[in-house]
């Protein structure tokens, strides 16, 4: 039987763990080690005195099937109302023989998605649009400035040297002013015209006014789209009904069913390696000692940059790419509130008649905060008392280090209460009922710095032979949750096939070979 190792048990680990002892489970024994005490990664659950905090937030919708039934494998599809749908009378298309959210806890449910951009304190249409709201919102001579400005750039394009070069391409300078320049410096702490044009590539791909506008006019008409509808254009998504840490919770436990294990509190800080260029082992510190483990497998998920790091020998050049690898960090603040300032001027109900959105991208560049969840609106499980209090959560991209980092708790809180209120999200005495802070390292793999010779770095690891990196941060890729997991169905394919070539698994979500079969959803 052979020793396989998966470093992390975030969405990518906990897959290529499962499906190897799904398929093989004669073959293999398999551990993953976690460096913290909780399941998920970035997709955990927190749960905070009975409210729940989404990290990141998780939309689950994917156009390749093999995602789809994987996750209706593990958590039924909503099949009866849940209990906003109850409340308020509201219909959705329901799947039929599906799980019942007010019996189960083992259900995904439908929702739908609501996400707006909250500038200068007006709500505009995310991705924008020239709709009625939009042009009453900017005035007149703005959505004037907007259309010229987007007519300029579609006749004259820029070559994409950058991201500023990709959403100006797109937009046109106008839009790109105002709502994705100082949101994009805000996320990344560089300005888009020193961030490489991949970044948008991957996450906003073939995204422009001009696929918003026809998305607008086959919604009017009725006539229906028979194009390929764009990631930021889907109105329903599937949602575990207490986070997608419950998910990932429960492929840990099917996992462990099969004969898997999972070491928590394990930093893995070496890899060894030979002269023919295969894994040897794994030496992890837990409880203060370090333990050494031979591997004849090797899965990692751990960044990039902390992977080179581990492992003996590596020649200058390809140590000095590693090394420069950027990322981003963010703080994440959970706020118990009785209401929020904003109203709902929309048709869509919601308990407690709050804003029905699921994020709020912040483009105003006077304030830090990035973005805003409101978990009621992405479960009304996530609350403890969903029809009385709204449970909201506040991200805040920094680095890990940082003096905003360092801030104390109630510092933090302090922070943030302070720009909503200015924001005039909350009411100058609206008072705070509970409140929660999350620090996460390494959230964002960045495109800038060393990341242009990224491909030498892969080059280089694509020689070990027993080693397979999966993931966001595995391969330093801004992978959606669902590219991570098909990032590992390959791996599992290739371990099972005895292929050698490992480009399948790099090539999930690049444009060159995946765009036919791209997830259509921004779950972060």
């Amino acid at each position: 039987m052979q020793e396989v190792a998966i470093i992390g048990a975030g969405p990518a680990g906990l897959t290529a763990g499962y499906e190897l002892l799904r398929q093989a489970p004669e073959q293999y024994h398999v551990t993953i080690y976690e460096e913290s005490q909780s399941i998920g990664g970035i997709s955990r659950t927190v749960n905070h005195h009975g409210n729940r905090m989404d990290i990141g937030g998780h939309r689950f919708f994917s156009k390749n099937q093999e995602v789809m039934q994987w996750w209706e494998n593990m958590m039924p599809f909503q099949g009866e109302p849940s209990f906003d749908d109850i409340q308020l009378g509201r219909e959705k298309t329901l799947v039929s023989g599906g799980a019942d959210p007010e019996a189960d806890d083992r259900v995904m449910l439908i929702r739908n998605r609501i996400s707006r951009i909250y500038y200068q304190h007006k709500f505009f249409d995310y991705p924008v649009s020239l709709k009625w709201n939009t042009v009453r919102n900017m005035g007149l001579g703005t959505t004037m400035q907007a259309g010229f400005s987007y007519m300029g750039a579609a006749a004259f394009k820029r070559k994409e040297n950058s991201l500023e070069d990709f959403y100006i391409n797109r937009f046109g300078k106008k839009l790109y002013s105002m709502f994705f320049e100082s949101y994009t410096k805000k996320l990344w702490g560089r300005h888009p015209s020193q961030i490489s044009a991949d970044w948008g590539a991957q996450r906003v791909r073939g995204l422009s006014v001009t696929a918003v506008m026809q998305d607008m006019f086959h919604k009017i008409t009725g006539i229906e789209n028979t194009g390929q509808k764009e990631t930021s254009l889907i109105e329903e998504f599937y949602y575990p009904k207490y986070g997608p840490g419950q998910l990932w919770e429960l492929v840990a436990e099917e996992f462990k069913k099969l004969g898997g294990e999972i070491i928590f509190n394990a930093k893995v800080s070496h890899i060894q390696t030979n002269a023919e260029n295969k894994i040897l082992s794994v030496s992890y510190q837990n409880n203060q000692k370090q333990i050494t483990v031979p591997v004849d497998i090797l899965i990692s998920s751990m960044p990039l940059k902390d992977l080179l790091a581990g492992m003996n020998d590596v020649p200058v050049w390809e140590a000095n790419i590693a090394k420069g690898l950027p990322y981003r960090d963010f703080v994440t603040i959970g706020l118990l509130v009785s209401q929020l300032a904003l109203k709902n001027e929309t048709a869509v109900p919601t308990l407690g008649n709050i804003v029905p959105d699921c994020w709020i991208y912040v483009q105003d560049a006077g304030v830090r905060l990035g973005r805003i969840q409101i978990f009621n609106n992405w479960s009304p499980y996530m609350v403890q008392n969903p029809t009385r209090q709204v449970w909201i959560g506040l991200e805040y991209f920094c680095t890990e280090g940082s003096r905003f980092w360092q801030l104390s708790e109630e510092q933090t809180r302090d922070f943030a209460v302070k720009e909503l209120r200015t924001m005039g999200i909350l009411a100058q005495n609206t008072e705070i009922l509970d409140y929660h802070r999350e620090r996460v390292r390494k959230a964002y793999p960045a495109y800038f710095d060393t990341y242009e010779s990224i491909g030498d770095l892969i080059q280089y690891l694509s020689r070990f032979e027993n080693l397979y990196c999966v993931g966001r941060n595995g391969q330093h890729r801004y992978n959606n949750m669902d590219h991570s997991m098909l990032t590992s169905f390959e791996t599992v394919r290739n371990i099972l096939s005895g292929r050698k070539d490992k480009s399948n698994i790099w090539s999930v979500n690049t444009e060159k070979v995946y765009h036919e079969t791209d997830i259509q959803e921004e779950n972060s």
